[in-house]
């Protein structure tokens, strides 16, 4: 496993000399991977108008659903007035495992369900070429339906909204979860979509798969949908985070719809009520990551400290997250960092940013995995974290994945980051 972003070997493996036994242990080490539930989705991205959107009255920056029926004719007009910028393998959990396999070199599964009759040039076959053979699909649900499709239009100010036509992409049942592939993860990746409609088997499914994980103590990470989604299900989703979830992933617009907090930190504040860990991507303003760790384990930050709604909220920093159960005296820390380098001067495709912000958080919960099976004697787990870096340096690294896919043209990442980055100094990534 490559571990996650550029930064001195022994700080990889903080021991003085490996010997022999260990190297043997090294081999024999099982693999360590990442199971996703997803809706198999081919996105179709499109460049439109605000007109385009109140033509066919489709809520401009939402997720939703629509008729196959529908989605032949808005994609069939599209086609013919070269309004498709094009097609890729999509869907937010697919996107960010595919993200982990590139950054990782370490594999995952992927449950959902598929097309069971797949031809050279369709969108099942598409889905499977575009996306790495480090994802596994063995478990994958064969269907007679055909792959689901969601119609991405992209306005000129980048927004994007979602017309989603269903397919095949709900069918999948939880008699399709493999429970010891499930048992033995380092985490397990869930989308909100897919706890839209209690009546879609795939909600089922997720439903399942969460307990199995609560139940052998595998983090649940949870990524939030679209903020109608969490606007019309509320109640559910948050209790649902407090039953299950771990780590809860969104942007701002769905910070504001689960807690009708506005200021990110305070939203932070107050979501880590319900869960233990929130990644939180705010666009132009950069990434807050907040937490909790142990009063004994916190390490105090060597940047000024910054206030902003929360006094010196920055001042821990460079701890590393645990769950608010294993902390004797559980303290909250936050952090913040602005866009890499300021951002992109043009961004091509903002489909994705957030799932590839996600993937460098699971990387890094992986190798904390990896490391503790290998080396379970290691000052680096004289307790139990959920990561095995900083808040400080895990933002850091989700901030530059995302720039990679704020840059280029699809949602998933074509190659993973250069070893040496010629922009930054070594101080970037020593924390």
């Amino acid at each position: 496993m490559k571990f996650p972003g550029r930064r001195n070997k022994k700080h990889y493996f903080p021991v003085s000399d490996k010997s022999r036994q260990e190297k043997e242990i090294a081999k024999k080490i099982d693999d360590i991977y990442i199971v996703g539930i997803d809706q198999l989705l081919v996105d179709i991205e499109i460049e439109v108008d605000d007109a385009f959107l109140e033509k066919y009255n489709f809520q401009k920056g939402q997720s939703f659903l629509i008729e196959d029926d529908l989605a032949d004719e808005v994609y069939n007009y599209t086609k013919e007035n070269n309004m498709i910028r094009g097609e890729f393998p999509g869907g937010a959990v697919g996107n960010t495992l595919h993200n982990f396999a590139v950054l990782s070199d370490a594999h995952s599964f992927a449950l959902g369900s598929i097309k069971k009759e797949i031809h050279v040039g369709d969108y099942a076959f598409k889905y499977l070429s575009k996306t790495s053979g480090l994802v596994d699909m063995t478990y994958l649900q064969p269907s007679d339906k055909p792959m689901g499709r969601a119609l991405c239009f992209i306005t000129p100010d980048h927004e994007r909204t979602f017309a989603i036509s269903k397919g095949c992409m709900n069918d999948l049942t939880k008699e399709y979860i493999p429970e010891e592939v499930l048992k033995k993860s380092a985490a397990l990746l869930v989308s909100a979509y897919t706890l839209r409609n209690e009546e879609d088997p795939i909600y089922e499914a997720t439903y399942h798969a969460c307990k199995i994980a609560k139940e052998n103590d595998i983090p649940v990470v949870l990524s939030l949908g679209t903020s109608q989604l969490i606007i019309d299900k509320n109640d559910f989703i948050k209790e649902f985070c407090k039953n299950f979830v771990t780590v809860l992933a969104m942007n701002h617009q769905e910070a504001i719809a689960y807690c009708g907090i506005e200021d990110p930190l305070l939203a932070i504040d107050s979501i880590l009520n319900d869960v233990d860990m929130v990644m939180l991507t705010v666009g132009e303003k950069g990434l807050y990551i907040g937490g909790y760790c142990d009063e004994e384990n916190l390490r105090s930050t060597k940047d000024p400290l910054v206030t902003k709604s929360i006094v010196n909220y920055n001042a821990y920093e460079y701890s590393r997250p645990m769950t608010s159960k294993e902390c004797k005296n559980p303290i909250k820390i936050y952090t913040h960092v602005n866009p890499y380098q300021g951002g992109p001067k043009i961004i091509k495709n903002t489909n994705g940013a957030g799932d590839a912000a996600l993937s460098a958080l699971l990387h890094d919960i992986s190798a904390n995995a990896y490391h503790r099976r290998l080396i379970p004697n290691s000052p680096k787990h004289d307790d139990r974290y959920i990561c095995y870096s900083s808040i400080s340096q895990i933002s850091k690294y989700a901030n530059r994945v995302s720039y990679e896919v704020l840059i280029q043209s699809s949602p998933r990442l074509f190659k993973g980051l250069p070893e040496k980055e010629a922009t930054l100094d070594d101080a970037y990534w020593s924390k």
